[in-house]
């Protein structure tokens, strides 16, 4: 028997209605289908970190932190004034697309995302982002992870508070 996708449910229908607002943070995690591991192979991440680093040139977005794990990335942005974050995110796989399928990746479908709050704690989502390689088990917190980025007005900051022991936001560990 052929399913036909319902268009009242599903990643389309919790979108409906939303809109983004450039200038806000958004935290994103997008992840390969079936959580497949892979990512962290040096071009893909490679690859995957240097779009993210042409949409900030491009104006996409300002990119505050990211990290490339096996079978996800997460980072958080500033969205900025040329794309929805819907495009952005459509252009970020896009891009990527190509060095995933060589390595037999593909990106899920959809993506979580959050619109910072002024009452979210932007700490606890940096140390989210900055200690997943630690807490998966894949280093130890004498090593750091070759696929992590932070812009430097953020880790000017940042960098002080990583021996902290901050609980990540109560949304991220739902």
């Amino acid at each position: 028997m052929l399913m036909t996708r319902d268009p009242h449910k599903g990643h389309a229908a919790l979108r409906r209605g939303r809109w983004t607002q450039s200038g806000a943070d958004y935290f994103l995690t997008t992840c390969t289908e079936d959580k497949r591991r892979g990512l962290t192979v040096p071009p893909v991440a490679d690859d995957i970190l240097q779009e993210m680093h042409a949409m900030e040139a491009d104006g996409c977005w300002q990119l505050r932190c990211a990290i490339v794990m096996p079978d996800r990335a997460h980072f958080l942005i500033t969205l900025g004034q040329r794309l929805s974050l819907g495009r952005t995110v459509q252009r970020l796989k896009a891009k990527t697309a190509a060095s995933l399928r060589l390595h037999v990746l593909r990106s899920e479908r959809g993506l979580f995302d959050r619109q910072m709050r002024p009452e979210d704690d932007c700490l606890a989502v940096f140390l989210y982002i900055y200690l997943n390689p630690y807490r998966a088990g894949l280093i130890t917190r004498k090593e750091q992870w070759p696929h992590y980025y932070c812009g430097p007005d953020d880790w000017n900051w940042f960098r002080s508070y990583l021996d902290q022991d901050i609980s990540p936001p109560e949304w991220l560990i739902r």
